[in-house]
């Protein structure tokens, strides 16, 4: 059996990592840039991995590890925020809740 080449690992990762950058760029609700955040953080994760395994090191497999803890604590941070300004402004639009006054 062959294995796949890296170069379709690291070719997924940059679409993901794409996807992720034109969610977070374009997108105006609080919710879909939060995943697009998740999924930038996702294909550097299959990079590390992929890297990780084909240079047969484990430097890149904790890495990721790192990186799903910070992801994890983001996630909880960032969902108690959004539902604090929900809560606050009754929107999850970027344009609307942008403005900091009352």
């Amino acid at each position: 059996m062959s294995a796949v080449p890296l170069s379709w690992y690291l070719i997924l990762s940059a679409i993901l990592f794409g996807l992720g950058v034109a969610g977070f760029l374009f997108r105006r609700n609080i919710i879909t840039v939060f995943m697009s955040i998740e999924l930038m953080l996702n294909a550097v994760n299959l990079s590390f991995v992929a890297f990780s395994y084909h240079l047969k090191q484990v430097d890149g497999h904790i890495y990721t590890f790192f990186v799903m803890v910070v992801a994890a604590a983001e996630a909880a941070v960032g969902l108690a925020i959004i539902l604090t300004v929900f809560k606050n402004r009754a929107t999850l639009e970027i344009d609307q809740v942008s403005d900091l006054k009352n």
